[in-house]
């Protein structure tokens, strides 16, 4: 049976180029404005064989709701364990949810407490959904990441 975590971003974009500074200063403005040691999070399920993950999330840097076949390297990611559960609960949500774009008013509205979108996704609202928590749309990574730990 694979294993399910609550795959958390802490690391920094590798590579050169206008798309990587841009990435990093929106990790670095995430970070800052949350007080938190993470900008993103992923639903993760692992492949027992191949250390592998298939990850499942809504990114602005891909666009939104996708899955992604991934390493997940300690160095730059934190894993908290879930329920197996949550893996079905994860693929139920992605086929439902598949190709929505990604919420960028939600992701401000976290913070500012605005409203949300009803058919786009921030990262820490889906992957609270997937997990079951009430008002997911309320939930910064770093807030989902305390209420899972154990």
């Amino acid at each position: 049976m694979s294993k399910v975590y609550l795959a958390m971003y802490k690391g920094r974009k590798d590579g050169r180029g206008v798309k990587v500074w841009a990435a990093r200063i929106a990790d670095w403005v995430v970070r800052t404005v949350t007080r938190s040691p993470y900008s993103h999070c992923e639903i993760a399920v692992e492949h027992p064989r191949d250390g592998l993950f298939d990850c499942y999330s809504s990114s602005a840097r891909d666009g939104g709701v996708r899955i992604k076949t991934m390493p997940l390297p300690a160095d730059k990611w934190d894993l908290i364990p879930l329920p197996q559960s949550v893996a079905i609960s994860a693929g139920r949500l992605f086929h439902r949810t598949h190709g929505a774009g990604y919420d960028w008013l939600g992701a401000i509205g976290v913070v500012l407490k605005s409203p949300h979108s009803k058919s786009r996704w921030f990262c820490s609202e889906w992957c609270a959904y997937a997990i079951g928590c009430t008002n997911p749309h309320r939930y910064t990574p770093g807030e989902l990441a305390d209420t899972i730990k154990p």
